[in-house]
């Protein structure tokens, strides 16, 4: 059995770097290093180097002294980034595997930068995950963290929100909005967790880029969807026929809004850039937020319980097949009776 999930798993990493990584991870990643400039003999931390795209950028930007460590979560990931590391790099990048990259095992203030591409996407609470990286960074070190956020995929949510709309699925608009404003933040809502880390002056760089589909069934089944987003898009709508029955009428509504033209989907990937502060003077806007987090330490239990319970759904649905898509599965006749 355990060979079998990790044959599986090692099929995954192979189509994740050969049809995820170039149009997706690899976006992010230059502009995750854009503009990076490291000091001399430094150290640098790569939090979830996945495949190693970033790994590589950012070796490109290293001296000769300085070192770099990369840490992945999912083993078959870490072993292409290992295998992509030319012999030249070797002695400068270091991999280890990392069960939990929102609790960083290092000691205090190790590294001059950290950065992760795309890491906060893989954790339940982001901001207890982003005080984490602060806290392995030296003073006057750079964090560069990139996700994407608010407006992401907003022509297909559009059309999820008018299905639900349409047959008056509120519960699930509820659900629908709550992922949304969980999984794809907005600029503000990054920055404030910045300064909720005790980090200085956070900004976040934007880039937009598109990706195109030419039918509904061609997006759900592009690897970036079906190994992306898609199983928690699937708890979203819910379960068994009620899941099944909100996809069908995204499909239909997708084919006959875009039947004969590309379906397009706008990616906002956001870059944040942020620094620890250097001095004992520069620290109280950290002790300010520290207090703001203990006022509402209730409200983050109940986020990261329900991030856990969505997490735990979109695994269940990971593998659940859409009747839409699946050859010889005719349209249910109730959906007419809606």
């Amino acid at each position: 059995m355990a060979t079998d999930r990790t044959q599986r798993m090692e099929r995954l990493a192979r189509v994740y770097d050969t049809e995820v990584l170039p149009i997706w991870t690899e976006r992010f990643a230059k502009l995750l290093v854009r503009d990076l400039e490291l000091p001399a003999r430094c150290q640098v931390l790569d939090v979830g180097c996945g495949t190693g795209s970033q790994t590589i950028e950012l070796l490109d930007k290293l001296d000769p002294g300085s070192r770099l460590i990369a840490i992945e979560s999912a083993p078959p990931l870490l072993d292409l980034a290992r295998q992509k590391v030319s012999r030249a790099d070797a002695g400068r990048a270091f991999f280890r595997s990392h069960a939990d990259l929102a609790e960083l095992s290092f000691a205090d203030e190790v590294y001059d930068a950290v950065v992760s591409n795309l890491g906060l996407t893989r954790v339940a609470h982001r901001p207890r995950a982003l005080s984490s990286f602060a806290r392995v960074t030296k003073p006057g070190g750079e964090l560069r963290l990139s996700l994407p956020l608010e407006g992401t995929f907003q022509e297909f949510f559009d059309i999820y929100r008018e299905v639900l709309t349409k047959h008056d699925r509120h519960d699930t608009l509820d659900r629908l909005a709550s992922h949304i404003q969980t999984a794809y933040p907005d600029v503000d809502t990054v920055e404030a967790w910045a300064r909720s880390a005790g980090l200085f002056d956070p900004r976040v760089e934007l880039e937009e880029f598109t990706m195109l589909f030419r039918s509904s069934r061609e997006f759900f089944f592009a690897p970036v969807i079906e190994y992306g987003p898609l199983p928690e898009w699937k708890a979203v709508a819910g379960r068994g026929q009620e899941m099944q029955d909100v996809f069908w009428y995204i499909k239909e509504a997708i084919d006959a809004y875009f039947g004969g033209r590309a379906f397009q989907v706008t990616v906002v990937a956001g870059c944040l850039v942020a620094t620890k502060p250097e001095h004992a003077e520069d620290q109280p806007a950290q002790q300010h937020a520290e207090v703001e987090d203990a006022e509402t330490s209730e409200f983050d239990t109940h986020e990261d319980e329900e991030a856990l319970e969505n997490r735990q759904d979109a695994d269940h649905f990971a593998d659940v097949q859409l009747d839409a898509f699946t050859e010889g599965i005719a349209r249910p006749d109730h959906l007419d009776e809606e």
